[in-house]
């Protein structure tokens, strides 16, 4: 739940970081000297992409019914006239997407897999906006998705050696506008009426009613309507 007042602490532990630097020993690495640090840096990849897996990963259609889509998105959907967003939304609903009354999508946005995706009635989504919807996006009514956004609902564990696949939904709800070019980590969640300002990468919830910005984004003050 979303409170009034930016509760997160999203600036980082200024002690806790040098800390952490200056116990790091930086003339091993640079200088090739023996130290544990050093060995660990100049081995072997931490990694074996050979042990990736993501068979348990459902894409929620079968192959051809992705493989159709993409042909489609790739060819057809770019070449639609600038203010056809009504073929836009049918095409969008043909392949399960929740598309909501007056939406506005640009010829260049790109959905993964739009079955996974809800936009609500009146949003705009503007060029070059990327769902990757590997898992559901829901975006609410009145939003703004600015152009170059990238809405990401998938990762890796930096953990594991088989590099495992992690996914989690993005919410945005009613009001919220992503200003372009920002980045929107998996699981998070836009309260309403948020701005979040251009080229933010928001890796937290941010609160209903703020304005939102910076990397990482953090609110920075409320957000206010004049009255029409």
């Amino acid at each position: 739940m979303f409170s009034n007042s930016p509760t997160s602490d999203p600036e980082p532990d200024n002690a806790t970081a040098s800390a952490a630097h200056s116990a790091i020993d930086y003339t091993a690495i640079s200088g090739g000297r023996s130290g544990a640090i050093a060995g660990e840096c100049a081995g072997e990849s931490w990694v074996d992409l050979r042990q990736y897996n993501q068979s348990n990963f459902d894409r929620g259609k079968p192959g051809w019914f992705v493989l159709l889509w993409w042909l489609l998105q790739a060819i057809v959907f770019p070449l639609t006239p600038h203010p056809f967003n009504h073929i836009r939304r049918w095409l969008l609903r043909l392949f399960g997407a929740q598309i909501g009354r007056g939406v506005i999508v640009r010829p260049t946005a790109r959905f993964t897999y739009p079955w996974k995706v809800e936009i609500g009635d009146w949003s705009w989504i503007g060029d070059d906006v990327v769902f990757y919807s590997l898992d559901r996006i829901s975006i609410g009514k009145h939003c703004v998705i600015s152009q170059k956004s990238y809405l990401c609902t998938g990762t890796h564990d930096s953990r594991d050696p088989a590099f495992r696949l992690i996914t989690a939904s993005v919410i945005i709800h009613d009001g919220a506008w992503i200003a372009a070019d920002c980045f929107i980590s998996p699981g998070v969640e836009i309260g309403a009426n948020t701005l979040i300002g251009a080229r933010s990468s928001v890796f937290k919830n941010m609160p209903a009613g703020f304005v939102c910005m910076g990397n990482p984004c953090v609110p920075r003050y409320r957000r206010e309507i004049r009255n029409s």
